[in-house]
């Protein structure tokens, strides 16, 4: 809606020149709904970063794993920024740069997924306050390797999340938009993925539930390591 103003010479009221509401919108609602489902979709899946998650806050109690799912959150950060300024073409371009970002990352999944199947019911066990406890600075670390490696971010800020983007809309304030959605579900369901574990804690702790969980974790970090392995460079 324009506002309007009297016109020189006449009785009329002439319009004020105002952007279009169209020039100040980064993105329509529509899009933003549809980003939203598939964020969604993306968040709430268990991946590495849940199952990291879930083991960090059974093991070390629900504020060690709110520090690793920063970790977590912090490396999606840097690769929605990185998708923004282009590193799929990147990537897709360079056989060197991408397969050894994937063998990287598909290394540190399938070490995580041979260290669940390999550790003891004791791993689940309630830590000893006389023991040294993992610092703060490690876990963050150990979370943002895995959301760094996780095929599904990878494959969605390489494929799917440039196509959310309208090039002839301003950029910065649809990556604005696009990055703090994803930032708020990712931090949202691994809060609860950690707050709900640490109360199935004492459920968790049974010898052969916690050997379950180990090995179900460790399966699931080598597929996942399997996935970004065969992932194949058309497809970033």
């Amino acid at each position: 809606m324009a506002l309007s103003r009297p016109s020189h010479g006449s009785g009329r009221i002439a319009p004020l020149p105002l952007l279009h509401p169209s020039d100040t919108k980064p993105m329509t609602l529509s899009t933003w709904l549809l980003y939203v489902a598939a964020v969604l979709v993306l968040t709430v899946t268990p991946g590495p970063s849940v199952l990291m998650c879930i083991s960090t806050s059974v093991q070390h109690g629900p504020r060690r794993a709110l520090v690793a799912s920063l970790g977590s959150t912090t490396a999606i950060a840097c690769l929605m920024l990185l998708s923004m300024l282009g590193l799929g073409t990147v990537l897709a371009a360079s056989e060197a740069l991408f397969s050894a970002l994937k063998w990287l990352g598909a290394g540190y999944l399938a070490y995580l997924g041979v260290a669940s199947l390999r550790s003891k019911a004791s791993s689940l066990a309630v830590p000893d306050a006389s023991l040294p406890q993992v610092s703060a600075r490690t876990l963050y670390a150990r979370g943002a390797l895995v959301g760094a490696s996780n095929p599904k971010a990878l494959l969605f800020f390489g494929a799917l999340f440039p196509q959310f983007i309208d090039p002839s809309a301003p950029q910065l304030g649809q990556f604005l938009i696009l990055g703090v959605t994803f930032i708020f579900f990712e931090l949202f369901w691994l809060s609860i993925y950690a707050l709900t574990a640490a109360r199935a804690r004492q459920w968790l702790q049974k010898p052969r539930r916690a050997t379950l969980f180990n090995r179900i974790t460790g399966v699931v970090f080598l597929v996942a390591a399997g996935l970004l392995a065969s992932t194949r460079r058309n497809a970033v």
